[in-house]
């Protein structure tokens, strides 16, 4: 398996300054794009959270990550998924267990345990449109951030990966989350604006936006993007 490959270097038009990043050493991170969350007949459809935004936002992840495989990018998705016995979801004593959503919703409404961000469930399941390609990887958590209590560093090392180019849902949550914890451990962040979607209130889009461009990282959109993969 050829880990360390030639450089690739483009330009990205990002805010609030253009950066250079090498697409070699580049990983596009998934951030939840499973049914749960973007998905009719998922968590958050049947309990009436807004997807409305979800056909946008997997359109542009499924050219963002065509263009990233063509260019020899590394494609990493993250999934919100527990074991069935919850053993891992940190049990009573932890805050995850009282303020993790789908574990809420579940115990909220008993009838739906084991059916929501579980593995083997359909739900957990990245979405069809999505549907991860051979030599990507799948990383399961069990917090919000993709780097906690995961393996997801050390993948990431072993591909030689500096640039974290983030999709995924909810902006807000489990996206700003990983990309917060990923910019501690010095990967370059950067966010892609229309090619993520948030949970709650339109301000909670914004804000993850402005922390991002002001303090963690740079933001771009899809079709800037793009262009600059699509470059000679």
């Amino acid at each position: 398996m050829d880990f360390i490959k030639p450089s690739k270097f483009i330009t990205l038009d990002t805010r609030p300054e253009p950066i250079e990043i090498d697409w070699c050493r580049t990983a596009v991170v998934v951030v939840d794009m499973q049914n749960a969350f973007v998905s009719k007949g998922g968590m958050f459809d049947i309990f009436g959270w807004d997807i409305s935004g979800a056909e946008g936002v997997i359109e542009n992840n499924r050219r963002i990550l065509e263009a990233a495989r063509e260019a020899g990018s590394k494609v990493v998705y993250l999934k919100m998924s527990y074991d069935p016995d919850y053993s891992n979801s940190g049990g009573p004593e932890s805050p995850n267990w009282h303020k993790e959503l789908g574990l809420v919703m579940m115990k909220k409404n008993p009838e739906y345990w084991g059916k929501f961000v579980t593995r083997g469930s359909w739900d957990e399941e990245i979405c069809e449109e999505l549907k991860p390609q051979p030599g990507d990887v799948v990383v399961r958590k069990q917090r919000y951030s993709g780097f906690a209590g995961t393996n997801l560093d050390l993948i990431l090392k072993t591909y030689n990966i500096k640039y974290c180019i983030y999709t995924g849902v909810a902006t807000n949550v489990c996206v700003e989350s990983t990309l917060r914890d990923g910019f501690f451990l010095d990967y370059w962040p950067i966010l892609v604006s229309d090619a993520v979607n948030h949970n709650g209130p339109s301000i909670t889009q914004e804000a993850t936006l402005w922390n991002v461009e002001a303090l963690f990282g740079w933001v771009i959109t899809t079709e800037d993007l793009l262009k600059a993969a699509s470059r000679k």
